[in-house]
């Protein structure tokens, strides 16, 4: 495979090496590179030579900042197919990974975001450097939680998932650890170390302990995290039953963080704040597989509609900063209407 290819595949050892090879693009994810990981995958799924994969992004901007969102957008605002089908492998590859049956590797160094999170939370392993910047933005531009949002942010501890799936609100490095969207800090200077010594490495037994033994190794501590201690005042307000008592609890608060918080809800589509609410509810109760069947019927519908485009003009093509949702008010959006989401798909479900 040409190094100009926006995804590489090697095998050095008994490790399968991805590298995500986009970093003018901070390495977003696009259908092609969806098709290909999965296939690849699927591959090494059953090579003996292949004892685990490792994922990192090109570059020390990002590990991989999400989607490739403005082919979404051109394409969908044209009426074409496109974003059905990136959304559905996509998804299929956020599956493929979390039912992957070796130890999957992911170096998050840099900004992870959206897809970037698919990729990487549902591996076995999943190594924080001092670049680590997290975040599910998708209520900002009209979108939701995806790529298995719908299952891991409600397993997260307290109502974090919720916090973070409502707000899009950032994780340095010592937060994505405390949260377990990371489960080790490295410093990115010991990486290649790192991957020198998987390569070399013998594997005997249990290849994930001995995995877990290499990266003990190289690991250090990641210091104390602040969002512990705004954990308490998070599990307060956003335990609620609604957004709209989300904020008004939040609005009740005078602390800086509840103000903060509060407005920052409010900037957010109203759609979209509501369908997320429903959709972490849900998927706490629901297995990964069915929670993934819904969010394929969710973004079926998402891409049929408004916000998502307008969300997207005004933060990622015209960079205004000032979209208009329709509805525009939280009490515009009907419980009908969010229910109407999560219905099944009469032309077909993911699978």
């Amino acid at each position: 495979m040409s190094e100009d290819a926006e995804i590489l595949f090697e095998i050095r050892g008994a490790i399968g090496l991805v590298t995500l090879n986009r970093p003018k693009a901070l390495n977003a994810l696009t259908h092609e590179m969806c098709l290909a990981l999965d296939a690849k995958l699927k591959e090494w799924e059953t090579e003996a030579g292949v004892q685990a994969v490792l994922i990192e992004g090109a570059g020390e901007k990002a590990f991989c900042a999400g989607g490739d969102i403005v082919k979404l957008y051109n394409e969908g605002k044209s009426g074409g197919d496109y974003p059905y089908h990136f959304y559905r492998d996509e998804y299929l590859l956020n599956t493929r990974i979390k039912h992957f049956p070796k130890p999957y590797i992911a170096l998050i160094d840099g900004i992870v975001m959206g897809g970037g999170v698919g990729v990487s939370v549902h591996g076995s392993h999943r190594i924080a450097t001092e670049r680590t910047l997290f975040a599910m933005p998708e209520s900002g531009i009209g979108l939701f939680p995806d790529v298995g949002g719908t299952y891991f942010l409600p397993r997260l501890e307290g109502e974090l998932g919720m916090y973070l799936g409502l707000t899009g609100a950032r994780l340095r490095t010592a937060d994505s650890v405390f949260a377990g969207i990371a489960q080790r800090y490295i410093p990115s200077e010991k990486l290649p170390a790192l991957k020198d010594a998987l390569a070399a490495h013998e594997f005997a037994g249990d290849t994930s302990a001995e995995i877990d033994a290499l990266i003990e190794k190289f690991a250090a501590d990641s210091g104390d995290a602040p969002i512990a201690d705004t954990l308490p005042a998070i599990n307060r307000h956003f335990a609620r039953g609604s957004v709209p008592a989300i904020i008004e609890s939040l609005q009740a608060d005078s602390d800086a963080f509840a103000t903060k918080t509060a407005d920052s809800l409010l900037t957010k589509s109203p759609t979209s704040m509501k369908l997320t609410f429903e959709q972490l509810r849900r998927g706490a109760k629901l297995d990964f597989d069915d929670c993934m069947r819904q969010e394929f019927r969710m973004v079926n519908r998402v891409i049929k509609g408004v916000d998502f485009y307008e969300g997207t003009r005004a933060v990622v093509i015209d960079k205004d900063q000032s979209p208009k949702w329709n509805p525009a008010r939280l009490d515009e959006v009907s419980d009908a209407e969010i229910e109407a989401y999560f219905e099944p798909l009469p032309d077909g479900e993911l699978f």
